[in-house]
Order: structure tokens, then sequence, then C-alpha cells
């Protein structure tokens, strides 16, 4: 292959790689990264094996099918260079249809959309000869496309998209369409691998039909097309799409005799033992000759010395290591949970939160991220927070402009949070971080949210009566069933995240929407030790206004009573100038007596109108908070690595 390192100079930086954890994303980021300093692997949630050598620097974790995530990952990152390898439902495993959508389409046209409004020079997509369905025998990039999977028409549906921003925006992007792409850091499910660890041990796989064709292209010669592609974006390039193969069609029976001729193998093949995939065609391949013709590029590696060099990345791995490199053997598997802290004057416990933490996942045994949210707090736990993260590589921060409260705070993690789930823990320690493991334990066994429920409190016994009477009057009026003496402190899974996330309230009460939301949940009892540090910043007024905020936000109970007292008031108002008016016929010189009586009556429904105006007051109060639209929070720095690194992008997501 032709060495690719004066056109990876060339591009255009930063550069980012979104699906770098996946086989092609992997190997065009290495071959980058050889090269650059300034490019980014983006992964969903963790770097996985492919990245496992990898700095954390070179590390961006974000959910791109969650509209926030994707614009801090390109306000954070502002991207000159995108190669977007992202893709789901290629395997016979990944079939779930929402997501194929909302992978391939959505979270596509989320970042486009982003990128439009900023001068970038260079979108490459991993599209796919999918693309083309039936229509598969070398069609060119102009032939009719007949998609037959979920699979094939979201990435049809991404080219065209691309086309339309490319030629009608001028938006600098192109689509590669990709053929059977092989090579090493391949999941070692798929038919290359397979065929190659067999051939190894001098055996031979089961075959699909002998006569089913295929045009393999290695990945180092795929990686070049990316590259090529970037660096030769032009205006005639907008919104193409380019066949990225090599032009051979080489058939399953071919595949089997070059094999058994490089490895000498006595074994004979057998073919029409194994099930294909439910859109596979008995002719694929490409005609690549329009990809010569606009960023010169071809297939330069021969399939016979491809297969060699392939066998030689499989011959450096144990059968075990084998295994765990397959998407399939790690499919359903929950093992990462995102911690969000949020932090107000509670600079000393930090440090003692985080060790917590961190022996309590360690012990776990699972992946994890500690976000730590310091919500303007006016003392040095920004500066505590950089510490620990220059030294614990897991450990975010995120500081607010000034103190948006205690559920921004939550929220503000929550979108930036990568993991399977999140847990929610204030930063004065009452929240014990050991009872994740209980969390855990109901987690694994299919509840969706796991929340703390304190059956006890170490405090005066007139605040824990008070706090007992707020959840029971809360439950009472609200119109969702709401779990009594559970606070914020819980674990929710990531699809549960990502609806309260579409919750638009500013005025956030977050475990009213907890369990507004629904889902399978569970409590886990536990006694609330006293603050660690300092002195509780809670007072009177505020937990009056937690309640206030509670019961306006989740009741109409308040608006209901006043309606009930007042048409009762009302009745009892015409029965009495009923009664006055028979007595003045009955007896005509009859007077009222009492003018203290009928001053309390006045003053009694004049205190009405005021409670009903007051509660009327409340309500509106509400909604004119949300009416005006303003940003929920403003982060204005991220701390990683132990760098602050000041927000200067805009508002968070509205």
């Amino acid at each position: 292959m032709t060495d690719p390192t004066s056109h990876i100079r060339a591009l255009a930086g930063p550069i980012i790689v979104p699906g770098a954890t996946g086989f092609v994303g992997a190997n065009l980021f290495h071959t980058i990264r050889a090269v650059r300093s300034d490019v980014y692997a983006v992964v969903q949630k963790e770097k996985n094996w492919r990245l496992a050598d990898v700095s954390d620097i070179h590390i961006v974790a974000a959910n791109l099918t969650d509209p926030a995530a994707v614009k801090n990952l390109v306000d954070v990152t502002a991207p000159k260079t995108v190669f977007d390898c992202v893709a789901y439902g290629a395997y016979s495993f990944e079939q779930d249809q929402q997501l194929i959508y909302q992978t391939n389409f959505n979270s596509l046209t989320a970042m486009a959309q982003l990128l439009a409004d900023r001068s970038i020079a260079a979108y490459v997509h991993a599209g796919t000869s999918s693309e083309y369905g039936t229509n598969s025998a070398g069609p060119t990039e102009d032939a009719v496309c007949a998609p037959n999977s979920h699979y094939a028409v979201s990435k049809l549906a991404a080219s065209e998209y691309l086309q339309y921003m490319g030629r009608t925006h001028a938006f600098p992007c192109i689509n590669l369409r990709l053929y059977s792409v092989y090579g090493p850091l391949e999941d070692s499910s798929r038919l290359i691998p397979n065929l190659l660890r067999k051939a190894l041990a001098h055996t031979l796989p089961a075959f699909v039909d002998e006569r089913t064709s295929r045009d393999f292209v290695h990945v180092d010669d795929v990686s070049a097309a990316f590259i090529l592609a970037a660096a030769k974006m032009n205006p005639t390039l907008y919104g193409e799409s380019l066949n990225i193969g090599a032009g051979r069609k080489v058939t399953i029976g071919e595949l089997a005799d070059m094999t058994r001729s490089l490895f000498n193998i006595e074994e004979a093949a057998s073919f029409g033992t194994m099930q294909g995939r439910s859109w596979d065609l008995s002719d694929w391949y490409s005609d690549p000759a329009k990809a010569e013709r606009l960023i010169g590029w071809c297939a330069q590696i021969p399939l016979e010395q491809g297969l060699l060099d392939t066998a030689k990345w499989i011959a450096s791995l144990t059968e075990e290591e084998l295994a765990l490199r397959s998407k399939k053997a790690t499919q359903g598997k929950r093992r990462s949970i995102s911690a969000i802290i949020a932090c107000y004057k509670d600079e000393p416990a930090i440090p003692v939160v985080h060790r917590r933490l961190t022996e309590t996942f360690t012990k776990l045994g699972i992946d994890y991220e500690i976000i730590f949210v310091n919500d303007g707090s006016p003392d040095d736990s920004a500066e505590q927070i950089r510490r620990i993260s220059q030294a614990d590589p897991h450990v975010i921060g995120i500081s607010h402009s000034r103190n948006f409260g205690s559920q921004m705070a939550f929220r503000s993690g929550m979108e930036l949070a990568s993991k399977d789930a999140v847990v929610l823990l204030d930063g004065d320690l009452q929240d014990p971080p050991e009872l994740i493991e209980a969390f855990h334990a109901e987690w694994e066994k299919g509840h969706d949210v796991v929340y703390g429920r304190r059956v006890q409190r170490e405090m005066p016994w007139h605040w824990g009566l008070l706090y007992k009477a707020f959840y029971r009057v809360f439950a009472a009026f609200s119109y969702v069933k709401i779990p009594l003496d559970a606070g914020d402190f819980s674990l929710i899974d990531r699809k549960v995240v990502q609806w309260l996330l579409t919750c638009p309230e500013r005025d956030l009460f977050m475990r009213g929407l907890r369990a507004y939301v629904g889902f399978r949940q569970t409590g886990v009892d536990y006694v609330r030790p006293e603050r660690m540090f300092g002195r509780t910043t809670n007072t009177l007024s505020k937990n009056i206004d937690w309640a206030k905020k509670g019961i306006f936000s989740f009741s109409n109970v308040p608006l209901t009573l006043l309606t009930t007292t007042g048409l009762t008031l009302l009745g009892l108002s015409l029965i009495a100038a009923l009664v006055v008016a028979v007595l003045r016929i009955i007896w005509p010189d009859i007077a009222p007596r009492g003018a203290t009586t009928l001053l309390i009556v006045i003053l009694m429904f004049g205190s009405l109108n005021l409670f009903g105006l007051g509660l009327v007051g409340e309500y509106i109060g509400k909604i004119m908070i949300e009416v005006k639209g303003r940003p929920r929070l403003i982060r204005s720095a991220l701390i990683r690595h132990g760098v602050i690194t000041d927000q200067t992008c805009g508002p968070a997501k509205q």
C-alpha cells in the first residue's frame, strides 16, 4: 500500500473518529495516530480491546444517539475533519430496529447539522455496499438501490442525506460504500478470522454455497480510501458516494482453495453446511472505477497477501483472547456505571467520596466514571476536582457558572455520562457510596431504577418527622405513584436516563420525574448519616421550597381543593342568603346583629381569596419559568486529566 503519511499530514485538524471502537474505525484511528497527535477516538461508553493501548487523552466518550451529547462533542473537540465510522445492524444479532435508525441515520443528521454551521474541511462517512441491496452484482454508484434489510435502508437514507447536504448546502462530505473489509482487529466471529483460526490448525470451517461471491478488501486499503477522500475533498466531491472494494469477484469456493494452498491444508472444504445471513446474496462485488477516477484510490493489497497478514494477527492471540474479541460475546452485558456527584461547599468531602466510590467500583469489578459537578461552590472544589482528575482518568469535572441547584447538577452530569447506568448522590457523604453494591445487585436482577429508601435519619427527631410528613403529603397529592422516603440517591439505567433527559422542565424535581417515567423500580433501605464535613446548607425556608417544588410540579390537588372550597362556600352563601330572605319576609323588622361576626366572615373570605390567588400564583410562576426558555444550566468549564477547559460555545442543550 502507498504510504499515506503525506496525506495524513495534509488533513485539517483536530480530527475525530466516531465509531473508533469498531473494526474499520479502530484501524483508521491507529493509522492516523501514528502520524498525528490531534486525532481523537470517539467511543459510545468506553474504549474496548481495539483501543486498549490508547491513552485516555485521545479518547472522547459520547452517546451519539443523544443530541445533547453530540452537541457537547462538537463544542468540545471543534473538529475540522470527521471520519464517521458509526454503525449498528451489520451483525445478524443486532436486530433492534429503532436503534439501527437512531445510530445510522439520526445520529448522522444531528452531527451534520451542527458541523454545517461550522467551518469544517471534510466529513467522510462509512457507508456500505448493502445500500445496493438485491442489485449487488458490480453496480456503479448511480445504479438503482434495492435495500433488503433495515440496516441497508438506514445506510441508504444516510447516503441520500449526505448527497442532499453536499449538493444543496455545500457541506464537504462524501460517503464510502464499503465491501467485505477484512484484516487485523476484525471481529473474531466473522468469516475471515474464523477461517484463518481454523487454517492455522490445518483445518477448515463450514462454508455457505461455494458459488456465493464476495469482494474482499483489506482494512489498510480502506483506511487509505478514507484518508484520500478527506485530503482531496473539494466541491466536485461534495455529496458523492464511492464504491470501496477490490473490484475482484471471489467465490467462497475460490477462497477455500486459496486458503488450502496458502496454509497447506489437506482437508477438503465442506460447502452448503453453514447458514448465511438473511440478507446475503449469491453475487456481491464492486465496480470501484469511480473511486480511482475521483480520488485516485484503488485496492493495492492482494487477497493472498492480506490473508497471510491477518493470519499473523490471529496467531498472536490465544483461543481465549480470540473468543473475547467478538462483539457477539459481549452483547447484553451491563458493565459500567457513571457516578454523578452534586457538589456545593463540599471541598473536604470530595477526596473521601472519590476514594470510597473507587473502592466500591473496584470491588464490583466494573468499568466506571466519576463525574463531580461543582455547582457554583464558593470554596475550592474545582481545584480539588482538578487534582483528583489529574491522578485518576476515571474522574471528570464540570463547573457551573453559578449555583443552579442539585437537580440541575444531576442533569448536567447525566447529559455527559457515557456508561450503562448513572448513580446520583450528594457530595456531603450523606449518601453512602458503599450502597451502590446493593443497587448494582438489584440492577443485575432486571430493575431499571434502584433508589435508596431512608428508613432512618441521623438528625433531630423533629426534622425527621417533617421529612416523613413531606413524603407522605407529596405521595397523597401526586398524580403519579411516589415511593415514600426516597431521595435522589439512586441507580438509573441508561434507557431511563434518556427519557429523563427528554423532559423539558426547568424547575426540575428529579425524584418526581424518576417516578413519572416508570419502568421497573425498587428500593433499597438504608440509614442516612449526618453530614461528614461542615454544616448543612438546608434551612426551613429551603425545605419549604423543596416541598412546594414537588407538590406544584406533580399535583393539581391544591387547585382542585381551592375549586371545591369555593363551590362549598358559594353553596353555603346561597343557603344563608335564602334563609335571610325568608326571615325578612316573615319578620320584616329583623336586623342582623354582631358586627364582629360580620368582620370575621369578611376576613375569612378575604384570606381565602388571597390564599387562592397565592396558589394560582405558584402555578403561574412555574409556567413563567418554563415559557421564558432560559438555559437550564450553564457550564463554565470541563475538567479532564487535570486540565480545566473553559466552555465558551454557548449554553447547554435546551
